[in-house]
């Protein structure tokens, strides 16, 4: 909470015939994060990237590679993600009891990658509560997740808080949030202020004249 603010380029925006030098490019101009957003068309109604993209991409940039699993089924395939490579893996609360939340954070680190939980924008902040304090990274949905383009859902920025205050009353500083979902120039200002470290940002970036530019602008607005 409170860091140097990173953003996190959405490669579902990004050319896919181009891919190799989409990353580089974002990799260059400054990125912290390549995000990667697994849909099962289950969970979300929406079909993405897999393992097969991670292999491929994971040895071709020093970014963390920050895997998103919008999937029914995480703790089959968090096994998967993190042997092709993942540095991050980002699980939902809504597909996981609170037994299984836990379980998934103690995979993901016993691994040794970073755990994150994603919430949509309708899940209470406080379903992030069993495992707060051992999180790297929590995820506020500022959009409902399965399609980019959309835009950002109003308050958000208030459940980012939230999120900072809960991991705060657990002790829990270093824990990093992220925020996905209609953010650009605008809208990266309102969700840093409100304590958010890692920007996903898809059209912002990728659909801009001057993508590089483009993402420099929304950290520095942030």
């Amino acid at each position: 909470m409170y860091q140097p603010v990173k953003i996190a380029p959405s490669l579902l925006s990004a050319d896919f015939m181009r891919l190799g030098e989409e990353v580089a490019m974002i990799e260059a101009a400054g990125a912290g994060f390549v995000h990667i957003d697994v849909m099962d068309g289950h969970f979300v109604p929406n079909l993405t990237m897999g393992v097969p993209l991670l292999k491929s991409l994971k040895p071709a940039t020093s970014l963390v590679c920050d895997v998103h699993l919008m999937i029914d089924n995480p703790l089959t395939e968090i096994p998967w993600f993190i042997e092709a490579g993942a540095d991050l893996v980002n699980v939902h609360a809504e597909v996981l009891t609170e037994e299984e939340l836990v379980r998934a954070v103690a995979m993901i680190h016993e691994a040794g990658c970073k755990a994150a939980v994603a919430l949509k924008p309708k899940t209470p902040v406080s379903a992030l509560a069993p495992v707060i304090a051992d999180l790297d990274m929590a995820l506020v949905m500022s959009v409902e997740p399965g399609f980019s383009g959309q835009s950002y859902i109003a308050g958000s920025d208030r459940r980012v808080a939230e999120a900072a205050a809960l991991a705060r009353a657990a002790g829990n500083e270093a824990m990093l949030i992220q925020v996905d979902g209609g953010i650009g120039e605008v809208t990266a200002p309102l969700v840093a202020a409100a304590g958010a470290d890692v920007l996903v940002c898809g059209n912002a970036v990728f659909k801009a004249a001057d993508p590089a530019a483009a993402l420099q602008t929304v950290q520095a607005a942030a």
